[in-house]
């Protein structure tokens, strides 16, 4: 993962408001813990996802038909018309998909936070339908609603989740959603970069996020990006920007992630991560490494020793080249785990020994 992208300003899209973040020195480094959801695959998912050969976009009407009845527009709040040319628009909006038949919805949890009230309207339908929110996870902000199936005229059309694990650079990519309360826009692209780390609503970072060039703009947050075969591979989020526009670099959360906590927020579970509490950027000069910028206070660093300035080399076992390394590691563990962690300090080399605690709410300024 490429941690270089630390000085990036992105911006939360949905729920009516742009809110601008930047992302600090590798901050997936820094206090990013361990993903405990299920490895259980939701409903919906294609077992056709896994290693095939790409195909090219070249029916882009054809895959809309097939998948836009599974897209969902997203309202939370007041039922008055409001924003471009008087369309739906109310106290916040955003996208989302079906993803069974049960009535499950992703969206972002960004798009539904602190909601009372929850709508959607699905595919081409006119009704706007109650939804409730199941469960939402601020660390992947992830969040999956519920409707009732009998509510849904002509059925649910789930969409197939792929596997963001067999995403290239350069594959193509479709985006759909309802941008401004447009619902149902759909934007084509490539996937422009992998491995990308975004903010997290909690100032935690998500790992792995797929960089696109397909236009997102406010309102597409939560709605799926596409393959060429219309399989899910990522769930729409973040634009970088200095405008509060499309710029043209957009992210989604890879779909593997989803994969991870859809189980939890369907029975509507707290997500439960693993924690280090440490901020690092890449080790200077090229060094292979992560540099320790920052280290929480009580967090199980400070209290194993690490010290700012110290440059971790070895996470429990795995030897760390970049910042995002340290992250991915904790991703793979549980809290009350005890790992060794090797610092390089000084010209000497230093082993330490931590034992990981639960994640707190937010990661702090």
């Amino acid at each position: 993962m490429n941690s270089r992208l630390s000085n990036f300003i992105s911006a939360l899209l949905g729920a009516g408001v742009i809110a601008l973040v930047v992302i600090g020195l590798g901050l997936g480094g820094a206090f990013d813990g361990g993903n405990a959801g299920s490895s259980q695959e939701p409903a919906g998912d294609s077992e056709s996802s896994s290693s095939t050969a790409p195909a090219d976009l070249t029916d882009v009407s054809s895959l809309y038909d097939r998948v836009s009845n599974g897209v969902v527009f997203v309202q939370v709040g007041s039922d008055e018309p409001a924003g471009l040319l008087g369309l739906d628009q109310p106290k916040g909006s955003g996208s989302g998909f079906v993803i069974d038949e049960e009535g499950n919805i992703l969206t972002n949890q960004h798009v539904v936070t602190d909601a009372d009230e929850v709508r959607v309207r699905i595919g081409e339908g006119d009704e706007m339908i109650p939804a409730r929110v199941m469960g939402s996870d601020a660390g992947s902000d992830l969040a999956v609603l519920k409707v009732d199936p009998e509510e849904v005229e002509g059925g649910l059309e789930p969409l197939d989740l792929g596997s963001s694990d067999d995403v290239d650079v350069g594959e193509p990519a479709v985006a759909i959603g309802s941008p401004f309360g447009l619902r149902g826009s759909l934007t084509t692209g490539v996937i422009s970069a992998l491995d990308r780390p975004i903010p997290a609503p909690n100032n935690f970072t998500i790992d792995g996020a797929l960089q696109t060039d397909a236009a997102i703009n406010p309102g597409n947050s939560g709605g799926p990006l596409l393959d060429a075969r219309g399989r899910v591979i990522g769930i729409n989020a973040q634009i970088a920007t200095d405008s509060q526009s499309n710029s043209g670099v957009g992210f989604a959360i890879p779909v593997d992630t989803a994969k991870d906590v859809i189980p939890e927020l369907r029975r509507g579970e707290k997500i439960e991560r693993a924690y280090l509490g440490v901020s690092t950027t890449d080790a200077p000069n090229g060094d292979r490494g992560a540099l320790v910028v920052k280290i929480q206070p009580g967090s199980p660093a400070s209290k194993a020793g690490f010290e700012r300035g110290d440059v971790i080399t070895d996470v429990a076992g795995r030897e760390v080249g970049e910042s995002a390394d340290v992250a991915e590691v904790v991703t793979a563990k549980r809290a009350g785990e005890r790992i060794e962690v090797t610092v390089r300090r000084g010209g000497d080399e230093e082993s330490l020994n931590v034992e990981l605690a639960e994640r707190p709410a937010s990661a702090g300024p």
